[in-house]
């Protein structure tokens, strides 16, 4: 796919250039959605806002595990987790330690995907709302892309890496003008 196409896709996906009648895909509000899940007030904490993000890409929290992640031991748990994992870097500044086997990230996304009615996508997009530059969403769809490598996160995190950062620059550079198609939909 080319640069061009990317741009394009994600401008679908948005909603930039949308006739009225059209509207962008619910994911499109992920990230941003309430402020974002990783703002310093809530970034170490499960809040209703995330419950209803992650909705956002297709799935859903089972209420009884939705009300351990609000009110429960299991809000204890994972926000003790959360506070260990670096919060302002993008995967490719992290170290390998940040998220290897073993690393407070893994141990959440395990503690998570091991919940009743959570499972391993749920857990992943949970994590994704609460380190939006650290951890990519990983369902079904991406996994199909990519297959089943032995540590997603490490794999990824080089091939970022790669010719001097040369994917994790294109994809900022995409980013920026798609925020900038975005701010200003007259535009091509």
């Amino acid at each position: 796919m080319t640069s061009d196409q990317a741009a394009s896709n994600l401008q679908h996906y948005f909603g930039a250039g949308l006739l009225h009648e059209a509207a962008p895909f619910t994911g499109s509000r992920f990230e941003h959605l309430a402020g974002g899940g990783d703002r310093p007030a809530v970034a170490n904490t499960v809040t209703a806002d995330d419950l209803i993000a992650v909705q956002t890409l297709s799935v859903r929290i089972p209420a009884q595990a939705a009300l351990d992640l609000l009110e429960g031991d299991l809000a204890v748990r994972v926000s003790k987790l959360l506070s260990r994992v670096p919060l302002d870097i993008h995967m490719v500044e992290a170290e390998a330690a940040d998220l290897a086997d073993g690393s407070p990230a893994h141990t959440a996304w395990h503690l998570l995907r091991d919940q009743p009615g959570i499972g391993w996508v749920t857990a992943g997009k949970l994590l994704a709302r609460k380190r939006p530059r650290l951890l990519p969403v990983y369902d079904q769809v991406v996994r199909c892309v990519l297959g089943r490598p032995k540590s997603l996160w490490l794999d990824l995190r080089a091939a970022l890496r790669v010719d001097n950062w040369a994917l994790h620059h294109e994809l900022m550079a995409l980013r920026a003008r798609n925020t900038i198609l975005l701010k200003c939909p007259g535009r091509a």
